[in-house]
């Protein structure tokens, strides 16, 4: 692979987005679970319902001619009160960036961020950019203009019956 050729994701994309997903969370600690553990087909039908509103969600992606989908990298908007320091009404936020293994290290990460990047820029009403970064990924999007925000983000989880 020495060309990089990103694309936006489609409908037919979906399970690569979970299969990504799973690397990412797998990478930073948490047990995934097998092929047939039940968030993933939650997370298929989410992405797959994601990816039908192309106005509030984009996916870009990379393939490998043997491989399929190697990386990958998602962002959503939302709506967000303004401010006095952004007074626009919607935020984005960047998630589930990963990379197969083999394929790290080659600038896939940085290119699917890159292109969602200007998703966001060229292509939606947002005026900042979200996103929680691993400590493989800080200086990544630190490199593209991320900086740490003042309050850190906490978090509470309900229980489901």
């Amino acid at each position: 692979m020495t060309d990089i050729q990103v694309r936006r994701a489609g409908a037919a994309d979906a399970e690569s987005l979970v299969r990504l997903r799973g690397l990412m969370i797998s990478s930073m600690g948490t047990d995934i679970g097998g092929p047939d553990a039940p968030w993933r087909v939650t997370a298929l039908k989410w992405f797959t319902e994601q990816l039908a509103s192309p106005d509030t969600f984009a996916a870009y992606v990379v393939d490998d001619p043997s491989a399929g989908v190697v990386a990958g990298a998602t962002g959503n908007v939302y709506a967000h009160p303004p401010g006095p320091n952004d007074l626009t009404t919607v935020r984005g936020h960047l998630y589930n960036v990963s990379t197969e293994p083999d394929f790290r290290r080659r600038g896939l990460a940085r290119a699917c961020v890159g292109a969602l990047m200007e998703w966001f820029r060229d292509e939606t009403g947002v005026g900042q950019v979200e996103l929680h970064a691993t400590d493989d990924g800080i200086d990544l999007y630190r490199s593209l203009g991320f900086t740490e925000a003042k309050y850190p983000t906490l978090r509470f989880r309900t229980t489901r019956a």
